[in-house]
């Protein structure tokens, strides 16, 4: 009974503590264009803080990795602390452009405390809690693991409705003010979290000569081929989610449901929570957790194709059967999107096992820091530069734009289903 409790009490609570914390880094939608409002700069300068975030957490998370195998006490009290002056700091410089309309300080204050020091806090408040859910649950890895990154899908769909009550209640600066609550309410969730925090007592980290060996002699039990396909499929999947997702908004009106924006985006994050949750724990009943991806390419491709060659999105309107297609694929690649990031580590334990996880799981992230540049500003080209704007219901969109997206994605998919079939290797748990 006291292991039951204290898989809950020193693992499950406190990463769900820090991972819906975290996670409401993507609530910068609900607030990016009143921040380019108040501080004089358009929506497009601003974006960037975002697009850097997303950046710094994977690169923190590669750079930080060791420190997190180490001592997550240390990694997770880091991640409160930067976390949260990260978000003081954007409201200190969101107010400081208020009363300085276009300065650039306030824009570049913004990308340091938003992008790079908060990105430092969600790459170690993101590995801190990973690791010690699989020692806690080694026979449900998946369901556990998917349930800490759920918090951080989820979190948007908490906290959004959240932060737009602020917003709307605060008055006159409400968008720098909201920013010193959250930064003191999700200080204090996070550091009861890194309290309770705390590995099985029975788990000794193997012993090494260096900090650099550990990594280096675990990743060569098998081909760097197969390390090399986990990193590339990974990368992709993240780039055509983030790419569908970016444009989910306008390919929504453009089928002629602006009215249900808010709802169709509530249940598309719900399903990316639930991608995350369902695809890991499912993985857990498979002999190889390599067969999660293999099947969510093959939804993603059969669905992007559906679209694509029905011209769904263009001639979606009006039409119930296109239209149930188009909102199929949001929710199925939402689905995947989230997936993909909880077999990421229940997937490199089984090939590496759990003696350098967090490090090996740290580099691999990487991966999330490149796609964060590349998903949604590929998206954004391919709108901006192929077809041609048009009017439905007052609103201004691209079909042909959106459809050629799906060229890319689907493209995309494909690779990465190849990927997941030859170039990584299959293997059994517990490698």
């Amino acid at each position: 009974m006291k292991n039951i409790q204290n898989k809950w009490i020193r693992g499950a609570i406190p990463a769900l503590l820090l991972h819906c914390s975290i996670g409401t880094v993507y609530c910068w939608s609900i607030f990016s264009q009143e921040i380019a409002d108040y501080i004089g700069f358009s929506k497009g300068a601003t974006e960037w803080a975002f697009s850097l975030a997303i950046f710094f957490l994977g690169m923190s998370a590669a750079f930080l990795g060791n420190l997190v195998e180490k001592n997550i006490h240390k990694s997770s009290l880091i991640a409160a602390i930067t976390f949260a002056a990260g978000m003081a700091g954007t409201g200190f410089f969101i107010w400081y452009g208020g009363q300085h309309q276009g300065s650039y300080l306030s824009l570049i204050g913004i990308y340091v405390c938003y992008g790079f020091i908060m990105g430092i806090g969600l790459g170690t408040g993101y590995l801190s809690p990973v690791k010690t859910l699989m020692l806690w649950f080694k026979d449900k890895k998946g369901l556990a693991t998917g349930l800490a990154v759920a918090g951080f899908g989820a979190a948007k769909a908490i906290a959004s409705p959240i932060m737009q009550a602020l917003l709307d209640n605060l008055g006159e600066g409400g968008i720098f003010k909201m920013f010193y609550i959250l930064a003191a309410v999700y200080f204090v969730m996070m550091f009861v979290g890194h309290l309770m925090l705390a590995k099985p007592a029975d788990w000794h980290e193997p012993a090494t000569k260096s900090k650099d060996e550990g990594i280096l002699a675990t990743l060569k039990r098998e081909p760097i081929a197969s390390y090399i396909g986990i990193w590339l499929m990974f990368y992709l999947n993240i780039t055509c989610g983030l790419a569908l997702i970016s444009q989910e908004k306008m390919i929504v009106k453009c089928i002629g449901l602006a009215g249900s924006v808010g709802i169709i985006s509530t249940i598309s994050a719900i399903f990316n929570a639930g991608g995350r949750l369902g695809f890991s724990a499912w993985a857990d009943k498979m002999k190889d957790r390599n067969t999660i991806y293999k099947l969510i390419f093959i939804l993603s491709i059969v669905f992007t194709a559906i679209v694509y060659f029905t011209k769904g999105i263009a001639n979606g309107e009006g039409n119930i059967i296109l239209i149930i297609f188009v909102l199929a694929l949001i929710f199925i690649v939402n689905a995947g999107y989230g997936g993909g990031f909880s077999n990421v580590p229940t997937l490199l334990s089984d090939h590496y096992g759990m003696g350098s996880i967090s490090a090996i799981h740290g580099i691999t992230l990487s991966a999330w820091a490149f796609a964060g540049l590349t998903g949604n500003q590929m998206a954004n080209f391919i709108v901006e530069h192929f077809g041609s704007p048009v009017e439905i219901h007052g609103v201004t969109v691209n079909p042909t734009g959106y459809q050629n997206v799906l060229i890319v994605t689907g493209i995309l998919y494909i690779v990465a289903l190849c990927l997941s079939l030859f170039l990584v290797k299959p293997t059994k748990k517990e490698a």
